[in-house]
């Protein structure tokens, strides 16, 4: 009898804890589609490449070309605010644009893109990784800054918050 109890008793934690992580899994998305839907709404005016061109984003020279990882997916191009570039994270300001190529030529809004150069926010002596969406960046090493996308306008089955979208592919130059 005792056997039984323990075994009733294990699986009914079990089952709680289920539930549990799953109520905390079910607030997360809800937190997560609100601020999405926040930042959405900050940078929807930039679908409109001429809109953001004219706020000041730009097309980097270096970076002018459009970003894949054959076998693993593609980005886009990116458009940043320089005036962003700093050890400041604001999730409803982006330091990036990043736009895929349409089949028709024009370029569409699909994700944004938080920055921080990693040699600024060492140098200040931040405990641990920079942070946006309440999410920690990652380091570009080749780029030397830390980074971390969302995509925001274009599905990306990886998920919302990786570097690459194995739907995005860049047009043959």
């Amino acid at each position: 009898m005792l056997r039984i109890k323990r075994h009733w008793v294990a699986g009914a934690v079990l089952a709680a804890l289920v539930v549990a992580a799953g109520s905390v899994l079910a607030v997360n998305a809800a937190s997560d589609n609100g601020e999405l839907a926040k930042l959405k709404g900050a940078v929807a005016k930039y679908h409109n490449l001429e809109a953001a061109e004219a706020a000041g984003w730009v097309l980097v020279p270096d970076l002018d070309h459009c970003f894949e990882n054959p076998g693993v997916g593609g980005m886009g191009v990116h458009y940043i605010d320089a005036t962003r570039l700093d050890t400041t994270v604001d999730d409803l300001r982006p330091e990036a644009l990043v736009y895929q190529h349409l089949p028709n030529g024009e370029l569409h809004l699909g994700a944004v893109e938080y920055i921080v150069p990693k040699a600024a926010w060492d140098t200040e002596g931040h405990p641990g990784l920079p942070m946006a969406l309440g999410r920690h960046m990652h380091l570009n090493e080749a780029l030397g800054v830390y980074v971390l996308h969302a995509w925001l306008f274009t599905k990306n089955p990886a998920g919302t918050f990786e570097d690459w979208n194995p739907d995005v592919t860049c047009p043959i130059e």
